[in-house]
């Protein structure tokens, strides 16, 4: 299955692309047919990128799709993408969500 291309944009952390593409009115819980979703994936790209290259790990991804929407509490396979998160080791985007929902925030 190939990605979508708002997958696309997370995979290359391209922010404007991906920014035109929600504005587009591309889906925020794209979760790419397989519960794959652009916060998850955003995830995985941030924490990779910092371990494979051991440059500072950063959340910018993170912190646009929430902003936008996007559901840290979605399940795939039974985990919330936070508690996945969290399990990967990407404290930054942990405490990213955990604030994001500890002030109230509702999921659409």
């Amino acid at each position: 299955m190939s990605w979508s291309p708002a997958h696309q944009a997370v995979e290359l952390e391209d922010l404007p692309r991906l920014r035109d593409l929600l504005d587009a009115g591309h889906d925020i819980e794209d979760d790419n047919g397989d519960g794959w979703t652009l916060l998850r994936h955003a995830i995985d790209v941030e924490h990779d990128g910092h371990v494979q290259t051991g440059e500072p790990l950063h959340a910018d991804t993170t912190a646009f799709l929430l902003a936008r929407g996007a559901d840290p509490l979605r399940r795939r396979n039974g985990i919330p993408v936070v508690e996945e998160a969290e399990i990967r080791g990407h404290w930054l985007a942990v405490e990213i969500m955990r604030g994001w929902l500890n002030r109230g925030h509702q999921t659409p």
